[in-house]
Formats: structure tokens, sequence, C-alpha cells
């Protein structure tokens, strides 16, 4: 648990920029993992992960930090800790799309367009 092995990378990252997405990032190790091996095995340009929720426990924060990942873009679904001094953690706020498709399904009208 909160480690992994990269076996594979599958397709041609060589030169291009790259966007890792995860649904939760609690330790950071993983997604660090990833990048690591896209840059120097793969080649990447430059690497950059989007996240639904940022737990950041443990060393989350220090890991991202020296990672190879030059940004990490979190929603707000978890709210910033403001303790949390990392430059490469930036957030993303959900409500005006929250408050849309809350008044959508009130009025009884599709919440699809919003993922156009």
């Amino acid at each position: 648990a909160n480690s992994s092995e990269v076996m594979n990378i599958i397709g041609d990252v060589r030169d291009k920029r790259v966007i890792l997405l995860d649904d939760m990032v609690d330790t950071g190790g993983s997604l660090c993992g990833a990048a690591k091996a896209l840059v120097e095995i793969g080649g990447a340009k430059s690497v950059t992960a989007c996240a639904s929720h940022g737990v950041l426990s443990g060393p989350a924060v220090s890991r991202i930090q020296e990672s190879d990942l030059d940004e990490v873009i979190f929603l707000d679904t978890i709210p910033a800790r403001p303790e949390i001094k990392c430059d490469k953690i930036k957030y993303l706020s959900v409500a005006e799309m929250f408050a849309e498709a809350i008044e959508r399904i009130y009025e009884e009208v599709s919440v699809s367009p919003l993922f156009n």
C-alpha cells in the first residue's frame, strides 16, 4: 500500500507534456513514482498531475515538492490546509459547477452538458 512499482509505460511520451489523472492522492508515493518513470524512463518533457481529492497525509507534500512533477492540481473537495506550503500544489474550485448541477437537478434539466 502507498507504493507502486512501474512495470511498463504504454505509448510514446518522449519529449511530450504528460498529464496524470487520479481520484485521490494520499501519501503521493504512486503519483510521484509514476512521474519519475515518465521522465527518467519515458523521456517526458514535463508531467502535471490532476486529482479530485488531495488528502495529503504523511510525506505527501515533501514527496510532491521533491518529485519530477511540475504541478499538481486538486479540486477543492477537501479544503486546502493553510499549513501546507508547496509551490507545486494548486487548487481549483468546484463550487460553480456543483451549484449549476444542483440547479439543473432541481429544475429537472439534464446535467450532461456540464461535462462537454
